[in-house]
């Protein structure tokens, strides 16, 4: 189907498509918006259309359900829908659209089979008549009513052709057409027949739906809610978290007194520089004033002038004179030389000190800030993977890769720069102030006015700045939410020529983040330009008395070139303590995630944790069952009560329309959600062990297959327990052997991201083959089959009563025939169980809700017969085989 919307290359041949093209895709593809937004998706709104496309596409009963109607928020990729009301949704999209082609990949193996009726009948036959529909579908039932059959083989067109042409042609497909999927002069007596059977089962799924306003994943669910935002100053906390994780409160005093021992050279030569200045000053001045003109063994260096004019007043006295240089000259030089070489030693060693213990200090430094970096994000993931799944529902992923991405990214790279120059500058500051004052102590008087009026303009600008920092953050998070949301669905936004809608949401939240970010920038800048203004009026202040008061030079100069120093010094130290602040709401944004609710404990201890061996029988017992997404406990439930009890080596059929809580049974099962009463499997109820222990016991085929990316053995074996001739036994035994040998590494080859260079079907084949390599009393089943073709639900089916003959099944399935057969159905609706028995028993009840029977019964009459006869076939096997073991 990708193919006719020119999303994939192609080597040769040409599609030519007369009119604009609506596509549906196999996988919905929802964005994280209202459900009116889903299926108009930028379009603009007609009432009677749109009303026509929810009725015929079975959406209003789930619009009376959900608390807001199709103004509830589907979440992230449709987080708080089910599979089959996701599917609707997006065929409404598609159906909405006028087109003149409507592609529609494989819409109704998501649904039920009367919804699946109804879409059938209602959408695509009589809302879409005169249009020109292509249904790719697994379902056979409905080829009879196609106008034009095109059969696939392996990428080639096999044959073409109307239902009859075909089931007359000698081709094999023509036996699998020729499965019974009833007339359609069946459907108006199998129509009614349903009317009559199933007016219990809709008054009471009304009635009960209605009042609890609940449906699986739906509106009680959770729904998406804005980002948190702190506000006020950072907590103390957080900077412990920080400074915690880089090494605790002694590596914190090693690195202060590092900080302080190199503030403290550098500052002892800045001093000892004036000291040694200020004294070679009075040397020079204690000897100009005890010079006498005429004596020249005491000529300094000042007086050498005049001595040359009196010495070259007489030639004789040339000779007296130049030795009289040379005596004052060795006065000046020689008297002092060890007192001079030990200042030369001293100020030489407080240079190489500043230098050596800065660099010790840096790299130090350095190394705890990259444990901190390195803690707080182990710790984040450890808390996102320990996370409920409640947190995943109310959190796109565009949150949480907001927070690994920039905020562990300002942690990693601009933190510990800030952090330096805050801790440096403050000591450097430190140090001018106490040199300054030493040299004269009345410029303290104007130090710590500018002081207080720096303190106080920090605070009035950080009350500003923090909480723009926290809302730039913030509106990030939708950006990586719509960008990854985008990428998922490219073929359905090409297809419907909405990159312009898409663009200019875009363009909303960049511009919503880029004002936020400018806002920041302004503010800082200004805040900068302010402090320029009182450095300025503060240097003038300290000049001005240094005039006043008539000092040295070396004392002038010293505090000049020291306040000069400030200015910058002092504009940019306020500046990155207010950014050290501002940063540090990215570490706390970090240690939210660390500290989210998390599941129950992963290993049970003591008597709770069961043996290795356990489960040995697989008996489950559902006893007073309640669920809810919510923690909540308040909120809503999901499933009400449910009590039943399945035997060991059962095989169970789950099946309801779509919404009645079939995954949510599985949810509570793998402890996925917040149950109330108890789960019981072979004497243990399962509340009370550790969820390693009890999922590691469990397997699943889950409703959409999941590959990660890396290698296919990775997929199958992840922890490396098993050879590779068991891999291989299992991908023979679920028929993957061969394609796994075309491809060019075998089991080493890489597998794309989700696995999007494997179909549906092969994903669920692996996912089987995971399963058989794990050994397990429990299979679970969720839709597994929806999305694959007869053979391969076939072959699936085939390989579960082979390999897990032994075990019990708990089978989720909108395909009816593929539970006909099974030991037992539940049928649930609204989150109950309204009836449990053997198909045969529910198919041939005379009383009672018989909603199966009405289920089957709407397949039409030659299907229901053919259902019955399956049914009737494995409750005799099973019955002849306990009246043998009797």
């Amino acid at each position: 189907s990708t193919r006719s919307l020119e999303s994939c290359p192609w080597k040769g041949g040409s599609i030519k498509v007369n009119g604009e093209v609506s596509y549906a895709s196999q996988e919905p593809w929802l964005f994280s918006a209202t459900i009116r937004q889903n299926i108009l998706f930028g379009l603009p709104m007609d009432k009677d259309r749109y009303k026509k496309v929810v009725k015929t596409c079975a959406l209003e009963r789930d619009f009376q359900l959900f608390s807001n109607g199709d103004k509830t928020i589907v979440g992230e990729r449709g987080v708080s829908l089910s599979g089959g009301q996701k599917a609707r949704i997006s065929l409404a999209r598609a159906v909405y659209r006028r087109a003149a082609v409507y592609l529609l990949d494989d819409p109704l193996s998501a649904v039920d089979s009367h919804v699946g009726r109804h879409l059938f009948d209602h959408c695509m036959r009589d809302f879409l008549r005169g249009k020109i529909v292509i249904l790719v579908t697994h379902q056979l039932q409905y080829l009879q009513n196609a106008d034009q059959i095109v059969i696939l083989k392996h990428g080639k067109v096999e044959a073409v052709g109307s239902y009859d042409s075909l089931r007359e042609t000698g081709l094999d497909f023509a036996q699998l057409l020729a499965a019974p999927s009833g007339k359609e002069d069946d459907d108006s007596t199998d129509t009614d027949s349903f009317k009559r059977s199933g007016s219990l089962y809709k008054r009471q799924s009304s009635e009960s739906s209605m009042d609890s306003a609940i449906n699986e994943g739906d509106s009680s669910a959770p729904i998406a809610p804005e980002e948190k935002r702190q506000e006020g100053s950072i907590g103390y906390g957080v900077y412990k978290a920080y400074f915690k994780a880089s090494g605790g409160y002694v590596v914190i005093f090693l690195l202060m007194v590092a900080f302080i021992l190199s503030q403290m050279a550098a500052s002892g030569g800045d001093y000892f520089l004036t000291y040694w200045v200020n004294k070679e000053e009075s040397r020079i001045s204690t000897v100009s004033d005890d010079s006498s003109v005429t004596d020249p063994t005491t000529l300094d260096n000042g007086n050498v002038t005049d001595a040359l004019a009196l010495a070259s007043n007489s030639t004789n006295s040339i000779s007296s004179a130049f030795e009289g240089l040379l005596n004052s000259i060795r006065q000046f030089t020689g008297a002092d030389d060890d007192e001079r070489l030990t200042d030369i030693y001293i100020f030489s060693a407080l240079t190489v000190a500043t230098v050596v213990i800065t660099l010790s200090r840096s790299m130090f430094f350095f190394q705890a800030a990259m444990r901190a970096s390195r803690k707080l994000h182990d710790a984040m993931f450890n808390g996102v993977t320990r996370a409920s799944m409640y947190f995943f529902n109310t959190n796109p992923s565009g949150r949480i890769l907001n927070r690994f991405s920039k905020d562990m990214g300002q942690i990693d790279e601009y933190l510990p720069s800030v952090t330096v120059d805050v801790i440096q500058i403050f000591l450097s500051l430190l140090g001018i102030v106490i040199v300054v004052a030493i040299v004269n102590p009345y410029n303290l008087i104007p130090t710590v006015v500018i002081g207080i009026i720096f303190y106080f303009m920090r605070e009035y600008y950080l009350q500003t700045s923090r909480n723009v920092k926290r809302v730039e953050a913030t509106t990030r998070s939708p950006i990586y939410s719509h960008l990854s949301a985008s990428l998922s669905g490219l073929s359905t936004i090409r297809a419907f020529g909405a990159e312009k809608v898409l663009v200019r949401e875009f363009d909303g939240h960049q511009d919503l983040h880029s004002s936020s970010f400018y806002l920041f920038i302004s503010t800082s800048r200004a805040f900068g330009f302010y402090l320029d203004v009182f450095c300025v009026i503060y240097i003038a202040i300290v000049t001005l008395t240094f005039f006043i008061n008539g000092d040295s030079g070396g004392n002038v100069g010293l505090a000049i070139t020291q306040a000069l120093g400030m200015t910058g010094m002092v504009q940019w130290g306020m500046r990155q303590s207010a950014e050290l602040e501002n940063t540090m709401t990215s570490v706390e944004r970090v240690v939210e995630y660390d500290t989210v609710d998390p599941e129950p404990a992963l290993e049970a201890e003591g008597e709770k944790k069961p043996p290795k061996e356990w489960p040995q029988e697989g008996h489950v017992k559902f006893d007073k069952l309640s669920l809810r997404y919510n923690p909540d406990p308040d909120t809503d439930r999901v499933l009400k009560g449910l009590e039943f009890d399945i035997q060991s080596r059962e095989k169970v059929g789950i099946v309801g329309r779509t919404g009645a809580g079939k995954s949510s049974l599985i949810n509570a099962l793998f402890r996925l959600s917040y149950n109330e009463g108890s789960i019981v499997i072979d004497s243990r109820d399962i509340h009370e062990m550790g969820l390693h222990d009890l999922r590691g016991k469990l397997s699943i085929i889950p409703q959409e297959p999941v590959l990660f990316s890396g290698s296919l053995r990775y997929n199958l074996d992840p922890f490396d327990e098993y050879p590779d001739e068991k891999l291989w036994r299992a991908l023979k035994e679920v028929k993957l052997e061969e394609a796994v040998n075309e491809l060019p590494s075998g089991l080493s080859s890489k597998i794309n991201e989700g696995g999007s260079n494997f179909s549906v079907g092969q994903r669920q084949l692996v996912c089987l083959a995971r399963a058989i390599l794990r050994e397990n009393k429990i299979l679970v089943m969720d839709e597994a089959t929806a999305n694959v073709d007869p053979q391969t639900d076939k072959l699936i089916q085939q390989t579960i009563r082979e390999k897990f003959d032994e075990c019990t099944v708990l089978t989720i399935a909108h395909r009816l025939n593929t539970v006909m057969d099974s030991d037992k159905v539940l049928v649930m609706d609204a989150g109950r169980c309204v009836e449990f028995g053997t198909p045969y028993e529910l198919l041939t009840a005379e009383y009672g809700p018989r909603i199966f029977y009405g289920m089957v019964k709407q397949t039409g009459k030659s299907t229901f017969d053919h259902l019955l006869k399956i049914a009737k076939e494995a409750y005799d096997k099973k019955h002849r085989h306990i009246t043998s073991d009797v």
